[in-house]
C-alpha cells in the first residue's frame, strides 16, 4: 500500500486540539502530526518523505474516488469514499485542550459504512522524531503499542492486526449502517477513559458554539457578501493554530513546504510572528472571538516587557521560546525532493525594524476595543518608541527576512513612522507620560525621509528599499496604516504600479520583483493579493475589488484552506499550509469589502478606515 507519491499540499485537511495539528490527505492518511505540541518532532510526517516521515492511513483497498468535507462550523474533517461496492467515510477530530471533558492526547477515526460492503486496508507507520528515532511495534490487548526510548504511542484497533517490519497492517470490512473506531492513544493518555461517540459530539458542540455566527440578515454583518462562510472557516483556522494555554498563534501548522518545488526555500512556520500582530487582533476582533484576540495581545505583551526592546526577536515559539536554532534534517527527502527540510528558523535572529510598527497597531487595535494599560505595560511601549526613535535610520532585513544582506527597507522605515505616530495617539488619548515634542519630531523627520529617499518620481512608485530597483507589495499597506491618504497621488500610482508589475492572473501579487539572495522563485502571496483588494476598496474601486476578491476565491480549496502561495492559472499550492496570515488577509479583506458595501461593523472602525482615509466609492 505504501508508495512514493506525493499528495498535493492543496488536497490536505486538518485538524488539532489547539496545542497541535494534524494534515489528512483526500485517502484518509494522516501524513503529518507532531506531538505534543505543533513545534514539537513529528510522530508522522510521509508529506515531507513519504518513505521514512511515517503515516496512518484508513482508505479502500481497491480504487475509489475521494472527497473531503467539514462538519459544517466545525473543525471535524469527514473523508467520504466511493468504491464499486459502495461508500465509506473516516470521521477525524481531536477533543480541544482545556474545552471540553474529553483526553486531549487521543486523535480518533470514525469508519462508517453508508452503502456496501467497503473493505478498507489499514496502514499504521508512526515514525517519531521526524523518522530519527529506533521504533519498536508489540502487541497489546487493546491493538498495538508503538514505542521509541522516549515516547510510545497505542494504536486501539476493533481489528486483527499484523506486525511487519515496522509497519502494522490491517484489513476492516464494514456493512450499510456500521461504524467502528479506531483511537491513536498518545502520550498522557494512555489509561484515559473515552467514550468515542461522547467526544465526537462535545467537540462538534463546541466547534459550532464557537464559530462566527450571525443572523445574515442584509446590512447586519460585516462579512454578510458571497464569501461570509469563507470568512468564517478562516476564523476556525486561526483558532486551530491557536496555543490554548499561550494565546500565541502559529504562523502554519507545517515546515519546509516548499515555496518553489526542488527549490531550497523550505521555511519551519510553527511559531509565532510579531509582525502578524495587528492584523490578526483586526481579524479575531471583527469575528466576534474577543477573548482570542485579547488572548494573543496578553502574549505579545509579556513578550514585550523586556529590559531591552533590542532583544524583541521577529518570531517566538507559542510558549515564548527564543531559541529557534535553524537545523536541517538530511534524512529526509522534502516534499516533492525539495530540499533541505528544516526545523528552527534562523530569522529569529534578524533585525527586522518593522516589527515595532505592527506591535503599535496591535496596541492601538486593541485600545480601540477598550482593552487599556497597565504602567508595566505602558512602559514597554513607551520604551519601544524610543527605542525605534534611536534605530530608524538602521538597515534590517526587512518584514520578508530576505537573505541577501540588509537593507534600508522602505515599509521597515514606514512602520517606524508608524510606531511613533501610534505612540502619540495612545499618549495623547489616554494621557500616559511620553516626550510628546521629540516623538512629534521623529515621526516627521522620518515621513520626510521616506519620501525623499523611498519614492521614485521616474517609476511612479514607493520602491522597496533606498536606490533600489525593486517594487514591493507593502506599498500597498502605507495608506491602510495612515502613512499617506488614499487619495495621495503617490499612493494611487503606486498602486497601478504594483498592478503593473506583481500581478498575475488579475488577482495574484507576488511579493516584490528584486532579488533576495536565494536561488529559484516562488508562488504568488496570498496575503499581498488580499492587500492589493483592500487597497482598491478604499481606493473606491469597490466593483473592481470585488471581482477581484471573487477571483481569488477560487483559489481556495473545497474545504476552504489555502496556503501561503499558489500558482497562477493552476491550483497547485506553494509554502506551509495552511497558512494563518493568508487566512487573516481574507478575513480582513471580507471586512473592508463589507464595509465599502455598506455591511454594518460589529466594532470601532478597522485599520485603513480609522487611519488612511479612505476615498468614497466611485461609480
Amino acid at each position: 500500500m505504501s508508495d512514493v507519491t506525493y499528495t498535493p499540499i492543496e488536497e490536505y485537511g486538518f485538524i488539532g486540539n489547539l496545542e497541535t495539528c494534524a494534515l489528512i490527505g483526500p485517502n484518509a492518511s494522516i501524513d503529518w502530526f507532531p506531538f505534543p505540541h505543533l513545534e514539537s518532532e513529528s510522530i508522522f510526517a510521509a508529506i515531507l518523505d513519504p518513505e521514512r516521515g511515517g503515516r496512518f492511513c484508513i482508505s479502500p483497498g481497491e480504487p475509489f474516488e475521494a472527497s473531503h468535507q467539514y462538519r459544517e462550523r466545525t473543525n471535524v474533517l469527514e473523508t467520504t469514499f466511493r468504491t464499486s461496492n459502495g461508500t465509506a467515510t473516516v470521521t477525524d477530530f481531536m477533543p480541544p485542550a482545556g474545552q471540553i471533558d474529553q483526553p486531549k492526547q487521543v486523535l480518533y477515526r470514525k469508519v462508517t459504512c453508508r452503502e456496501g460492503p467497503v473493505d478498507l486496508d489499514l496502514e499504521f507507520e508512526p515514525r517519531f522524531d521526524y523518522g530519527r528515532a529506533e521504533m519498536t511495534f508489540s502487541s497489546t490487548e487493546a491493538g498495538i503499542c508503538a514505542e521509541s526510548e522516549k515516547t510510545q504511542v497505542l494504536l486501539e484497533a476493533p481489528i486483527d492486526l499484523t506486525i511487519l517490519d515496522n509497519r502494522v497492517t490491517g484489513r476492516i470490512s464494514v456493512e450499510p449502517g456500521e461504524s467502528e473506531w479506531f483511537l491513536l492513544r498518545c502520550p498522557g493518555a494512555e489509561d484515559a477513559a473515552t467514550d468515542p461517540s461522547t467526544a465526537l459530539a462535545a467537540t462538534t458542540d463546541y466547534w459550532t458554539n464557537w464559530a462566527h455566527n450571525c443572523d445574515r440578515v442584509e446590512g447586519d454583518c460585516a462579512f454578510g457578501g458571497s464569501w461570509h462562510e469563507l470568512a468564517v472557516r478562516s476564523g476556525l483556522v486561526l483558532k486551530l493554530l491557536t496555543h490554548v494555554d499561550a494565546g500565541a498563534i502559529a504562523a502554519a501548522p507545517t515546515t519546509s513546504l516548499p515555496e518553489g518545488i526542488g527549490g531550497v526555500r523550505n521555511w519551519d512556520y510553527r511559531f509565532n510572528w510579531l509582525r502578524d500582530a495587528g492584523f490578526t487582533v483586526q481579524a479575531l476582533s471583527n469575528l466576534g472571538h474577543s477573548a482570542e484576540a485579547n488572548e494573543y495581545f496578553d502574549w505579545f505583551m509579556s513578550v514585550c516587557q523586556i529590559d531591552d526592546p533590542k532583544e524583541l526577536q521577529p518570531l517566538y515559539g507559542l510558549h515564548g521560546d527564543v531559541d529557534l536554532t535553524e537545523q536541517e534534517l538530511d534524512h529526509l527527502a522534502g516534499y516533492r525532493n525539495s530540499q533541505p527540510v528544516r526545523i528552527g528558523n534562523a530569522a529569529a535572529d534578524q533585525r527586522q525594524l518593522d516589527i515595532y510598527g505592527e506591535l503599535l497597531l496591535a496596541v492601538d487595535e486593541m485600545l480601540q476595543y477598550d482593552r487599556s494599560l497597565d504602567d508595566d505595560e505602558w512602559d514597554a511601549v513607551r520604551s519601544i518608541v524610543e527605542y525605534v526613535q534611536d534605530v530608524w535610520t538602521n538597515s534590517d532585513a526587512g518584514i520578508w527576512e530576505v537573505r541577501g544582506g540588509n537593507k534600508h527597507f522602505v515599509y521597515s522605515k514606514v512602520l517606524c513612522w508608524v510606531a511613533l505616530d501610534r505612540g502619540i495617539d495612545i499618549a495623547t488619548r489616554y494621557g500616559y507620560d511620553a516626550p510628546l515634542d521629540d516623538w512629534h519630531d521623529t515621526r516627521a523627520t522620518i515621513k520626510e525621509d521616506v519620501l525623499e529617499n523611498g519614492y521614485d518620481d521616474s517609476v511612479g512608485a514607493f520602491m522597496q528599499a533606498y536606490g533600489s530597483n525593486a517594487i514591493d507589495a507593502t506599498g500597498l499597506l502605507l495608506p491602510i496604516v495612515g502613512f499617506l491618504p488614499f487619495d495621495d497621488d503617490r499612493v494611487q500610482n503606486t498602486i497601478a504600479v504594483i498592478d503593473d508589475r506583481l500581478v498575475e492572473d488579475d488577482v495574484l501579487v507576488q511579493r516584490y520583483d528584486g532579488d533576495d539572495g536565494l536561488p529559484g522563485g516562488e508562488g504568488a502571496f496570498v496575503l499581498c493579493s488580499c492587500w492589493l483588494i483592500d487597497a482598491l476598496s478604499l481606493s473606491g474601486r469597490v466593483d473592481d475589488a470585488c471581482d477581484r476578491f471573487k477571483r481569488l476565491m477560487e483559489y481556495v480549496n473545497p474545504l476552504g484552506l489555502i496556503a501561503e502561495e499558489v500558482a497562477a492559472g493552476t491550483e497547485t499550492y506553494f509554502g506551509n499550509y495552511p497558512q494563518a496570515f493568508s487566512h487573516i488577509g481574507i478575513i480582513n479583506s471580507a471586512l473592508y469589502l463589507g464595509y465599502v458595501q455598506g455591511y454594518g461593523l460589529p466594532g470601532p472602525p478597522p485599520m485603513g478606515i480609522r487611519l488612511g482615509e479612505p476615498i468614497e466609492n466611485k461609480p
